[in-house]
This record gives C-alpha cells, sequence and structure tokens, in this order.
C-alpha cells in the first residue's frame, strides 16, 4: 500500500520504516484497543518508569520482538494506550537538534 518493503518481517511483528519513521504491524493487537502509536526512545525501560512516574498504568511489560526491538504499552491516565519502541534500526540526533531529549522517532 506504501510502495514500502518491510524492514523486519516476522509472525509477530512486521516493521516498516516510512520516511523515517516506524510503522510496525502486530498480528497479536487487540482490535477492541484500536491502533496503538508508538513513539521512539533511547531507553524503553526508563520511558515505562517515567510514564508510571506520572500515573500511567503498565499495559504490556517491555519485551523484545526481534531485531534488537524492545517495545512496551502504558495506559496514560485518560486511558489512551501510549506505546514506546526501542528501535536500533534507526538512529536518532545526538545532538539535541529534535528540540528535547534526543527522544522521538526513531531509536
Amino acid at each position: 500500500m506504501l510502495g514500502v518493503e518491510p524492514y523486519f518481517d516476522e509472525p509477530f511483528y512486521v516493521g516498516f520504516n516510512v520516511g523515517g519513521y516506524e510503522l510496525g504491524l502486530d498480528p497479536n493487537g487487540d482490535p477492541a484497543v484500536g491502533p496503538v502509536s508508538y513513539w521512539g526512545v533511547r531507553d524503553v525501560d526508563a520511558a515505562v518508569a517515567r510514564f508510571a512516574a506520572a500515573g500511567a498504568v503498565v499495559r504490556e511489560q517491555v519485551q523484545e520482538v526481534g531485531g534488537g526491538i524492545r517495545v512496551g504499552t502504558v495506559i496514560e491516565p485518560s486511558g489512551a494506550v501510549v506505546g514506546l519502541i526501542e528501535n536500533p534500526h534507526f538512529v536518532l540526533p545526538e545532538d539535541g537538534a529534535d528540540g528535547g531529549e534526543g527522544e522521538g522517532p526513531g531509536r
């Protein structure tokens, strides 16, 4: 559909690099939850801990999904599911050029 072949294709996860952004398909996803957007972070364990400290509930513990990719999901206080992904296949700016702590699309 997007004209992009997956860079990672396994029965449990299919990952696409679309313009520098991760598009991942989870065949085990729950349709009742709806789509889950994953925010790229450098350290998924630390990011989940920050969300939990701010009042989110861990929905899915951090897990390796293959190829060094690690994901976890939380439910933030309003009830939305937020996905967090640490992906070594993407590179983030090292100089803070993204306006923050180097978090964002990618790893």
